[in-house]
This record gives C-alpha cells, structure tokens and sequence, in this order.
C-alpha cells in the first residue's frame, strides 16, 4: 500500500464509523451516567465532525497548539455544559454548532496558520454551543455529572483521533498531504453547511 493512500483508507474508515444522525445533542433517549455520555458525543455527525476538524487544526498549527487548542475545547465545553444545566440560555446553540463543522472544516481545508491564542479563542466560542446543547440534557445529579465525564473524555478522544490523521495525512508528504487535509475540511465544511440548512 502506498503512502498517499493511507490517509484516503483512514479518511474513508472514519466516514464508514460515522452514523447517519446528524445531531447528537437531539434529546431522545437516556442522558444519565457515564456509558451514555460517552457515547453520546459520538452518534452525531455534526458533533464528530467538529472534534475531529479540531484535532486536524491542532495539528496544523503544531507545537503546543496540539495539546493546548483541544484542551481549551473541552474545558470551555464544560464552562458552556454547566450553562445549560443551569438552565441559562444561549441563543442561537444549533447554528452555532453547525458554524463550527463549517468554519472548523473552512480552516482545515484551506491549512490556515493561526496563532494559538486565536486559535483557541476560535475553538473555545464553538465549544460553548456544543457545550450548552448536551448540557441543557444532562440531569443535575450524580448520573448527570458521571455522564458530563463520559461526554468529555469522548470528545478529549475525538480530538486526539483528529490529530493521529493529521499525523497520518503529514506520513503522505508534501505532495500528497495537503491535498487529503483540503479535502478532508472542504467535505467537513460542506457537511456542516448541509447540516446548517437541514439537509443532514
């Protein structure tokens, strides 16, 4: 197997394992203990689109931008999870997380170089909206807090599952590497426009 088809396979496994629900914060089904957290952030699209095109610009920027960008997600996350528990509203919540696939995607696509603070200051508006609609679920008891653990440890996982392809695109080369990246964000960033109008 040749080194530019690495990515496509790891590309096209990730697509495989992506359920077909959009939105995983759609408030069906059991939202308590740790197991339905953890699984949560992982039966949506938008959610899983979004974590990974972090991790990939996290590894664009490299350096300490690879630890930092996606720690700031998951702890403004939880700031923006501990407002919806609180039943303190944010508007706009589902437009923003499909701005995130679509600006996340856009970023990723086009390889932008951004300083880390920027950088996180990007990643950590998205992260309150996605906080925010997971946590406006969540009960305010122990479960609920177990599944807030659950839900951050998937989404720490789907961050550092953006990184290894971002590694993994880097093994295609100069040559082929920024072609799998474009693509990868541009077919993030139209799934997130897709989701925007209500077509996912």
């Amino acid at each position: 197997m040749t080194k530019p088809t690495m990515p496509m396979l790891a590309m096209t496994a990730l697509m495989a394992l992506v359920p077909s629900i959009a939105y995983a914060h759609t408030g069906v089904g059991d939202t308590i203990g740790f197991a339905h957290g953890f699984i949560h952030p992982i039966t949506g699209l938008d959610h899983v689109l979004a974590m990974v095109m972090v991790g990939m610009f996290a590894w664009q920027l490299g350096g300490r931008a690879l630890w930092m960008v996606p720690t700031t997600f998951v702890l403004v996350m939880a700031m923006g999870g501990a407002l919806g528990v609180a039943g303190i509203g944010v508007p706009f919540v589902e437009a923003g997380i499909a701005l995130s696939v679509i600006v996340l995607g856009a970023v990723v696509a086009f390889g932008i170089k951004a300083p880390v603070a920027v950088a996180m200051a990007v990643v950590g508006l998205f992260a309150i909206f996605h906080g925010h609609a997971h946590g406006s679920e969540m009960p305010e008891s122990a479960a609920g807090l177990a599944y807030g653990f659950g839900f951050m440890l998937a989404t720490a996982l789907l961050h550092v599952m953006g990184v290894g392809l971002g590694f993994v695109i880097g093994w295609a080369g100069e040559k082929q590497g920024p072609i799998v990246a474009r693509t990868a964000g541009g077919a993030a960033a139209l799934a997130g426009v897709a989701i925007l109008v209500g077509m996912l």
